[in-house]
């Protein structure tokens, strides 16, 4: 008889990832609420960017340190090409697109890890057609985010069903837009108040609307289908260390 060790705990580095990164965050935003020095000079929009950068960094290298096989990354790779290649093609469509549908169930069958590797590439990819600018920093977050919480679902609700995960990806066309509201209230408006908070996020209501009705039909009609077929890929991925049993 034999038995399976899994190898997927996490190591020290992956455990210190989270704190050290909500140091580092609430250091950046303590230090740009005194106005006496040069990170709270620059502007909240910079700011914020610094914020999404450092994110990005910390959420790599974790990835980096952890145990992803090279047919894990390959994997990666073409899911983030495949969720990058189907944006552009709807471009002109305002919001409609199946990257973020693709990005979801890519995070709900391989786990948070590859969910935000999957989405952070989508954005990065798809932007090079698209075009490139300071607001890919916080579109590689927001897609990375969807990715990642979808993983965690499937932890959290394994039983969640074809309702549940329509109206996750309903939620996630609007928690998509106010993510990139975020950047574009702290980038471009004058003043940063309460009124002007609410007249960004007011504005992108129908545009948000678009984005969460599109998701909920592309999983509608495709998301069976696909989880089925990257389910299969996810078998085929599965290593461990064997041991045999010691005789006794």
């Amino acid at each position: 008889m034999v038995k399976v060790i899994s190898g997927d705990k996490p190591n020290t580095a992956q455990k210190m990832l989270f704190p050290l990164f909500l140091i580092i965050i609430l250091g950046l935003l303590f230090i740009g609420i005194k106005q006496d020095n040069f990170i709270a000079r620059q502007g909240w929009g910079l700011l914020s960017a610094e914020i999404m950068l450092a994110a990005l960094a910390f959420f790599y290298w974790g990835f980096e340190q952890g145990k992803a096989s090279s047919r894990e990354i390959a994997l990666i790779a073409v899911l983030g090409a495949a969720a990058a290649v189907g944006r552009v093609p709807f471009a002109a469509l305002p919001n409609v697109q199946p990257t973020t549908f693709m990005v979801i169930i890519s995070g709900f069958v391989f786990g948070p890890r590859a969910g935000f590797m999957v989405g952070s590439t989508a954005a990065l990819v798809s932007n090079f057609f698209l075009g490139q600018g300071p607001w890919t920093p916080w579109q590689m977050f927001s897609w990375g985010l969807a990715g990642a919480s979808a993983g965690l679902i499937k932890i959290v609700y394994p039983n969640i069903g074809t309702r549940g995960m329509s109206v996750f990806n309903f939620v996630w066309g609007y928690l998509f837009g106010w993510i990139m509201n975020l950047w574009f209230w702290t980038a471009f408006i004058q003043p940063l108040s309460w009124q002007s908070f609410m007249a960004a996020y007011a504005a992108s209501f129908w545009f948000d609307t678009f984005h969460a009705v599109g998701n909920t039909v592309f999983y509608l009609l495709f998301g069976a289908s696909f989880i089925k077929i990257l389910k299969r890929f996810r078998r085929k991925l599965k290593t461990g260390i064997i041991e045999p049993d010691t005789l006794s």
